[in-house]
């Protein structure tokens, strides 16, 4: 709407630059109050209102959308597989979707599940408690996939088949993902070692690995879920435009 010509108030932060600025907490894992004013990107808050507001709106999510876009118009996902993970992190603050850790010492931590195409190239991602079992997530991170256009025809949003370990081995998942017109490759439990999908699972382990990478993603400050979600969804957009 237009601002008014007396006492208008100070004009709002662009876009580009709040941008910037949340990308630099990301990276450096810095605290939002602690952003540096010089860099032009307003104060921190400023920063993290506008990242709560644009999740809010979509707007994170159609970013994404539009990254896998450009890279399925560019022939540069392979859509023939897709492999499907978690990493737990530690939630210093607790919070929303936190739990007690089963690798941590029950100490409250957070999931990452992570869906990758047969490149590495993240897909979609979800964020639970850290003692939410991996089976649980597999539906939902499958179905967080969004339509990605850049092809003439329907958008497609359904990988050929789904790798996973054997944290994901159960009857009822395979048949749900059969019923969605997906392949699934799942090591079974009690079945000795070798299977040979870990020649094509490495994929989305190299990308998990990765996103620690920023730092604001290797241990959970943010106490709301959608802020942190939020942040990782940019984190996978980062990955995305470097593919």
């Amino acid at each position: 709407k237009p601002r008014r010509s007396r006492y208008p108030g100070r004009k709002p932060i662009e876009d580009r630059k709040c941008l910037v600025g949340i990308i630099f907490v990301l990276k450096t894992g810095i605290d939002w109050e602690d952003l540096p004013r010089e860099m032009g990107c307003g104060c921190g808050m400023t920063c993290w209102r506008r990242l709560r507001d644009w999740h809010k709106a979509g707007v994170r999510a159609r970013l994404h959308e539009v990254l896998l876009a450009e890279l399925n118009e560019a022939e540069l996902i392979d859509w023939s597989k897709a492999a499907v993970d978690s990493r737990s992190l530690r939630a210093l603050g607790g919070g929303e979707e936190t739990g007690p850790s089963p690798v941590d010492r029950r100490k409250k931590g957070s999931k990452h599940h992570v869906i990758v195409d047969a490149r590495g190239t993240p897909l979609a991602a979800t964020v639970t408690a850290a003692n939410v079992p991996d089976v649980k997530q597999l539906e939902p991170v499958v179905d967080a996939i969004p339509e990605v256009r850049g092809k003439p025809g329907s958008p497609r949003h359904r990988p050929d088949e789904v790798l996973a370990d054997r944290a994901y081995d159960s009857q009822p998942h395979r048949r749900r993902l059969r019923g969605r017109g997906i392949r699934p490759r799942i090591a079974r439990r009690g079945t000795p070692h070798g299977s040979g999908l870990g020649k094509f699972r490495w994929v989305v382990e190299r990308t998990l690995s990765w996103l620690p990478r920023q730092r604001k993603l290797r241990i959970r400050t943010e106490r709301r879920a959608d802020i942190h979600e939020a942040l990782l969804s940019i984190g996978c957009s980062l990955s995305v435009s470097t593919s």
